[in-house]
């Protein structure tokens, strides 16, 4: 009797209380959206299956920054936490999926219309808006509301890059936030842009872009790697890492490489990092106030950089000559949720107009132009608050 009591005592049924069970609500809630509404699969499942793991109690699956040199309960290091501690504390994957994101990203519509350069640092806007809002209205530290800000730059790595910087006790709740509305992109945006544009706008046509050089799309990797890390030294990494990544496709002579980083390696670190950001999503810390605030700021964020990017464009035309005037639409693909963004503008402004516009390619170039902003903005906070 007494071997059974102590098995019980040492199971994890024993120890679980509400906290694990609400996680486990959450995490299947995530897997949910993946599979039947195919949210973000790739990422959404991973995370799910993540947070259900963390809260096994005494299974040893969790993760953390607080976590001492990753050495849990009885001097075993559990294995999530060594993925953290090799992979996020030492801020080694963020960079490595920027590699495959450049390997994957096509700049010729940005390069073809330069002034869409533009709307995708205007559409950083939410991210300024969420972070000044964490800072002096809700209490958080400096380097809190940046963490919280980025979300609003829809671009999961560079989030997880940041807040493991300057607040990764934070870590959980951010990257859920910017993961989860990444995934809802397609229902955020096409209202802001309904409320902010009118159906005269919704209808400029933008003529086929002018083509691009082999010699610009080598160049333009190479010279944006230098400017940014001169300019913003901490966001090196991140934009080192696209424009390597970008270099190996339009250099013609890598690829294998290339391939790979688009492939294989992209798939592998992408499994790894979103498991073990759903497994610092443990009941103890998740659940809490902030938790709420932190998702709260993330919409406020993800509507305030989509309006940003449609104002700035709807400026521009004040000033272009009609011929160089831009649907405005498009703006709204300068948050850097490649190339979701990009489509849901396409797919709202096809709509709208009867098939008569359809901006995919324009609205390209702000939608990569934001992967970039968005790393600058993370290094600019860097910079400033570490």
């Amino acid at each position: 009797m007494e071997a059974l009591q102590s098995l019980w005592a040492q199971s994890g049924v024993a120890a679980l209380d509400w906290r694990n069970l609400v996680m486990f609500g959450v995490g299947g809630l995530l897997i949910y959206l993946a599979v039947t509404r195919k949210y973000e699969p790739l990422l959404l499942v991973p995370i799910g299956f993540g947070a259900i793991l963390a809260n096994l109690p005494a299974a040893m699956m969790s993760a953390s920054d607080s976590a001492v040199a990753g050495v849990g309960q009885l001097g075993i290091r559990p294995l999530l936490q060594m993925v953290y501690d090799a992979g996020i504390r030492t801020e080694f994957l963020p960079p490595v999926i920027f590699l495959g994101v450049g390997a994957l990203t096509d700049f010729r519509p940005l390069l073809s219309r330069p002034l869409t350069f533009l709307l995708g640092a205007a559409a950083q806007f939410g991210v300024f808006v969420a972070a000044a809002g964490a800072y002096y209205l809700l209490g958080f530290s400096a380097p809190e509301s940046a963490s919280i800000g980025i979300i609003g730059g829809a671009d999961g790595p560079t989030t997880i890059f940041l807040t493991a910087t300057l607040a990764p006790h934070l870590m959980g709740a951010v990257a859920v936030a910017a993961y989860s509305y990444m995934a809802l992109v397609p229902i955020i945006q096409p209202p802001v842009i309904r409320l902010l544009t009118t159906e005269r706008e919704r209808s400029i046509d933008m003529p086929q872009a002018r083509p691009v050089s082999q010699t610009a799309v080598i160049v333009f990797p190479i010279v944006t790697a230098v400017v940014a890390a001169l300019l913003v030294p901490a966001c090196a990494p991140l934009v080192g890492m696209l424009m390597y990544g970008n270099l190996l496709r339009e250099s013609g002579v890598t690829e294998r490489l290339f391939k790979t980083a688009g492939t294989h390696l992209v798939n592998i670190v992408t499994m790894f990092l979103a498991l073990v950001i759903g497994a610092t999503m443990e009941g103890v810390t998740f659940i809490r106030p902030e938790t709420l605030f932190i998702l709260a700021l993330g919409a406020i964020a993800f509507v305030f950089s989509t309006a940003g990017g449609v104002v700035f464009a709807k400026l521009m035309n004040l000033v272009l000559p009609a011929r160089l005037q831009v649907n405005p639409c498009i703006g709204a693909a300068g948050v850097s949720a490649v190339p979701m963004s990009a489509r849901v503008v396409q797919d709202f402004v096809s709509k709208s107009t009867g098939g008569r516009v359809n901006p995919l390619m324009a609205a390209m170039g702000p939608n990569v132009a934001g992967v970039i902003g968005t790393a600058v903005a993370a290094g600019a906070f860097i910079s400033m608050l570490r």
